[in-house]
């Protein structure tokens, strides 16, 4: 994808569950081997998360190539998911599902934002700090170690 690339974004709801799932498993699936186990978003329930959460679907030229599942709370917006189909990866999607969390946020009058991933995931955390996202703090989980992040919008 060229970064002059446009992404389509849609609205997940109750019938794209299944869908959700299968990329988000898909997406996420190199980092088993990474953690010894597999990571939240591949054990989480999305039926409920579609209707709970605010999930968008990105598509390019009718495609899907990723996800970005969001949690609207009250002073902020927290990304619980991003993830980029694998054959779409480091062609600049992540960066463009970030940027509409980010928009998202604004768009709900917050000036924050905030996700968290596995400190094992040296890609995120690099591409995360390259976003302009900040380490809030760390927390241990399952034998590991989250790492949460926020960013100030202005």
């Amino acid at each position: 994808m060229t970064m002059s690339a446009v992404l389509e974004f849609r609205r997940a709801g109750p019938a794209d569950a299944a869908t959700v799932r299968e990329l988000t498993r898909k997406s996420y699936a190199k980092w088993c081997a990474v953690i010894g186990r597999e990571p939240l978003p591949m054990t989480a329930d999305y039926d409920h998360a579609v209707r709970s959460h605010v999930i968008d679907l990105a598509y390019l030229d009718g495609r899907l190539v990723g996800l970005v599942e969001m949690i609207p709370r009250a002073d902020d917006l927290l990304i619980e998911n991003v993830c980029v189909d694998p054959d779409g990866q480091g062609g600049g999607i992540g960066r463009k599902l970030v940027a509409h969390a980010e928009a998202e946020t604004r768009r709900r009058g917050h000036a924050v934002i905030r996700l968290y991933t596995n400190k094992l995931f040296a890609a995120n955390l690099g591409f995360y700090v390259a976003q302009g996202y900040e380490v809030e703090r760390e927390e241990a989980f399952k034998g590991g170690t989250i790492v949460h992040f926020h960013k100030i919008l202005t």
